[in-house]
């Protein structure tokens, strides 16, 4: 047997347990359940401001009839609103995807550095990518900050955000790859293949 197999409840006892191998299918398993729930969190928390905004312009659209526009047909459905504002609190979505990012990166860091030393590598090859989503995640907020006006956003802060999230990506399929390779055979530095992990 290569690696440890880990079970997928074990994965949460083991939430800190940073030494010892773990084999490819108990990691994706694992991982692909932890992306799966980090998805449907991130979109619930772009969902939850878009929808406040919404109400907020049919309520504005209720008391002032007057500034309101709509237009339908077959199969569409518009309404312009004049006046008001309604966009999106995106700091605090912001803040809410930050959270599910960090509940993530908590979840994964341990089997992702067990996974790394099944293949024999250093679990800090699963660090690639953090820097850059954790620029992304600080500096976001500032672009579509309150003060800020969609249509004058800051260029040189638009670009690094855009340069780290290009360089996010491309940590992070490298690290998905290195993930991706099989155990070494026989015991390597950080333990013997099959060994029960603790």
């Amino acid at each position: 047997m290569q690696g440890n197999k880990v079970s997928f409840g074990e994965h949460f006892r083991l939430l800190f347990e940073f030494s010892g191998r773990e084999d490819r299918s108990s990691f994706w398993a694992y991982a692909a359940a932890v992306f799966g729930l980090s998805m449907v969190l991130t979109m619930l928390a772009m969902l939850a401001p878009m929808f406040a905004s919404m109400r907020s312009m049919q309520n504005y659209a209720e008391a002032h009839p007057e500034s309101v526009t709509i237009s339908h047909g077959p199969g569409h459905y518009s309404m312009s609103v004049q006046g008001g504002e309604f966009s999106p609190d995106f700091t605090l979505m912001f803040l809410a995807m930050g959270m599910v990012v960090l509940v993530a990166i908590v979840l994964l860091a341990a089997a992702v550095v067990r996974r790394l030393h099944d293949t024999g590598r250093s679990g800090w090859w699963g660090l690639m990518p953090v820097p850059f989503i954790a620029f992304s995640m600080i500096a976001m907020p500032q672009v579509f900050s309150p003060g800020r006006t969609p249509s004058a956003p800051d260029p040189g802060l638009f670009m690094a955000i855009f340069l780290s999230n290009m360089f996010y990506m491309l940590a992070l399929l490298a690290l998905v790859v290195l993930l991706a390779l099989k155990s070494t055979d026989g015991p390597n530095r950080f333990g013997a293949a099959g060994a029960a992990a603790t």
